[in-house]
């Protein structure tokens, strides 16, 4: 009976004194001043297995259609370049500011599978930067990341920058057949 009146003291100190720490505004949040490594590897290991545990059930859709993968990479210039750059591509001082840094997704389109990839990309994952697209593009428009991903993970940094020409060039092809649809309206 003892211990257990022990164990419950020492329960009841250590959550006052988290408490007390969290009421004082102890911890430092800033982006500036790192996690210690015990929080990095808490943080880090949580998400990572959140994301395998929540993906694991997702069906993946064929993502080697070349208008899918043309339409994934204008969603991830558009959306996902800022954070996670590209090929060749210097760090951008958003990526460089961020807390924990935003990964490397050329990597990490290897060794996650395309379903984790889209929870991720859909869902976000809290208190890192990354938002969850879900709230505002549809799952198509996501698995089109996902396809462009799956791609960029063997490119080269020319390939990548071929892929934003490409992808320039089907734009004012779209620009000039809007403006061919708009005459004949008038």
């Amino acid at each position: 009976m003892k211990t257990v009146g022990i164990v419950v003291s020492t329960l009841l100190a250590e959550l006052i004194l988290m408490i007390i720490f969290v009421s004082l505004g102890l911890y430092n949040v800033s982006t500036m001043s790192p996690d210690p490594g015990f929080l990095r590897w808490i943080f880090s290991h949580t998400s990572d297995n959140s994301a395998k545990h929540y993906s694991a059930g997702i069906a993946i859709p064929s993502l080697t259609d070349s208008t899918m993968i043309i339409k994934g990479y204008q969603r991830y210039h558009e959306l996902c370049q800022t954070c996670h750059s590209g090929p060749g591509l210097t760090p951008t001082p958003v990526e460089r500011g961020l807390y924990p840094h935003p990964p490397d997704l050329m990597r990490s389109a290897k060794h996650m599978g395309a379903n984790r990839l889209f929870w991720v990309a859909k869902n976000g994952i809290k208190s890192t930067g990354m938002p969850g697209f879900g709230w505002t593009h549809s799952d198509k428009q996501i698995w089109s990341i996902v396809a462009f991903l799956e791609k960029m993970k063997n490119m080269t940094p020319q390939e990548y920058a071929a892929m934003g020409q490409l992808q320039a060039k089907a734009k004012n092809v779209d620009m000039k057949m809007s403006g061919r649809k708009n005459e004949r309206r008038r």
